[in-house]
């Protein structure tokens, strides 16, 4: 193991409704509610240098480095770390699994404390606006006031404006990358067929599938449809091409092309360390989310958030021209915003890949604001 890389645990923070009440979008509320969390550097005397990175439909909490017996990288560990562009030696990063969840959090495959069995289809639906919600207990918890930044990609983006929109005294700045104020037609589209995939398959049963057979082909295909929409074409193109596996057709149903064994594999991989029913929960959430409305902007304390939106133009599924109304919205507001449409083959996946150009952008935007803090 790299002796320089984060060695890291999982935490967890559980509250009861007892202690702080907790009511869901849809009105209900759960007995108690856990949040996997992980935190990285050290928070400072003032405690104005903590950055809460949140993360994407299929992420979870463990945004960089490994763990003792597991030398497993975390989801952005080319961006979070010692000297990285949010640097741990400088900032105390905390990174939390949602709620909803299967890595850790309270979701659909958690323990319902009152019947001891998994919630399933019981536990409450969710919105990127209760996932936040939780979050600030957590942020709370950890004794902080206030938020030197909030950063995700995708629906990390989502929770970032969604931070923005609910708690702006809470935070100095935001960094929504590659993501939108609302889901169109085509993206709720999207995540309407993976959905459909896994409760087609016979082994959902309504749901209640935990301790029997998972729903792993519809799973499966869910995954696959979505890793299709990460790519670009050109990346594709470069990446498989038309090229055959065995370099020759089988005349049958097999994974002939590269491109197919490839999505095959993410799908067949993507089981073994996701829920089914959390996958329906957290696409529905992100469907439901809806920032177009600007009064929800309309908060006094927004106009001190500094935000930087980030898009990437080969992004097809979250395209540069949702990023520009992010930030026309803003400006609408007078809201301080910066904006950067960085060029890309990457598709969705270049806010995961593409390191250096989005390094130098946030490091700086980081440092600036830090450096603000610090004057007031």
């Amino acid at each position: 193991m790299d002796d320089s890389r984060l060695i890291v645990d999982t935490k967890y923070f559980t509250f009861t409704n007892h202690d702080r009440k907790f009511i869901f979008d849809s009105g209900e509320s759960l007995p108690e509610i856990t949040i996997a969390y992980e935190t990285y550097g050290v928070l400072n005397q003032n405690r104005d240098n903590a950055i809460l990175i949140l993360h994407a439909l299929s992420g979870d909490a463990h945004v960089a480095g490994v763990y003792e017996n597991d030398q497993r990288l975390g989801w952005w560990d080319s961006m979070v770390g010692p000297n990285k562009a949010i640097d741990t030696n400088k900032y105390f990063v905390i990174c939390s699994n949602v709620i909803g969840g299967c890595c850790g959090s309270s979701g659909p495959s958690s323990i319902n404390p009152l019947t001891k069995k998994p919630y399933a289809l019981e536990f409450p639906i969710i919105t990127i606006f209760d996932m936040v919600r939780a979050q600030k207990y957590l942020i709370d918890h950890l004794g902080i006031d206030k938020l030197l930044s909030v950063v995700g990609g995708s629906m990390g983006g989502m929770q970032v404006l969604a931070w923005a929109a609910l708690f702006p005294d809470r935070i100095q700045s935001a960094i929504p990358i590659a993501t939108t104020l609302k889901h169109s037609p085509q993206q709720i589209a999207f995540d309407e067929v993976g959905r459909q995939a896994i409760m087609a398959d016979p082994d959902w049963c309504d749901g209640n599938y935990y301790g029997l057979k998972i729903p792993q082909r519809g799973l499966a295909v869910a995954r696959m449809i979505g890793h299709i929409t990460y790519m670009s074409e050109d990346s594709m193109e470069k990446k498989f091409s038309r090229r055959l596996k065995d370099k020759k057709y089988s005349f049958s149903f097999m994974a002939d092309f590269e491109v197919e064994g490839y999505l095959r594999y993410r799908g067949d991989s993507f089981v073994k360390r996701f829920d089914a029913n959390s996958y329906l929960y957290i696409t529905k959430a992100m469907d439901y989310f809806n920032l177009s409305d600007e009064f929800l902007f309309e908060n006094e304390a927004v106009r001190d958030v500094r935000f930087l939106v980030i898009s990437f133009n080969s992004d097809w599924l979250y395209p540069s021209y949702q990023s520009r109304a992010i930030v026309n919205l803003l400006k609408s507001k007078m809201i301080n915003s910066t904006y950067c449409d960085i060029d890309s083959n990457y598709g969705h996946d270049a806010f995961l890949l593409e390191v250096d150009q989005q390094s130098h952008i946030v490091e700086h935007f980081l440092t600036n604001t830090h450096n603000l803090c610090k004057k007031d």
